[in-house]
Formats: C-alpha cells, structure tokens, sequence
C-alpha cells in the first residue's frame, strides 16, 4: 500500500493541531504508551456528552494489536 507523501504531511498537521488543542491527552498517552503495554493490558474509555449519562467500552490489547501500533509507528516515525 503506497501513502501519499502529501497526505503524510497534512496528517502531521493535523496531529499537531490535535495535540496543541489537547495537550494533556498527549502527555498522559506518551506517559502510559512509551514504556510499552503488554499484552493483556485493558484501556477503558469513558464518554460523557453534556446532559447524558457517561458511556464507558473497554478493550484488551492483543498481539496484533502491539505489532499494529509498532507498524504505526514506522509509518510515522
């Protein structure tokens, strides 16, 4: 699959973007990603829309998953 070089370029801005409006996110993503999750690691996300109740899913990381996140990062890096 061939990424378009400028679609690359404007995902990178558009992260940045993302990152200057929500910083905090980025931090806590870099603090609990970058020493590695294991496999079996659980992320919970938890979505409150104001006036409703919070909508809470979870998902448990697997083997394809870290060799996708790793494939991410190739991409990226």
């Amino acid at each position: 699959m061939a990424i378009n070089p400028l679609n690359l370029m404007k995902l990178g801005g558009l992260k940045k973007r993302f990152e200057k409006g929500h910083p905090k996110l980025f931090r806590f993503l870099g603090a609990v990603i970058a020493p590695g999750m294991p496999e079996g690691t659980v992320l919970e996300l938890t979505v409150t829309k104001p006036g409703e109740e919070p909508v809470t899913t979870n998902m448990r990381i697997t083997a394809e998953d870290l060799e996708l996140i790793r494939e991410i990062r190739e991409i990226i890096n």
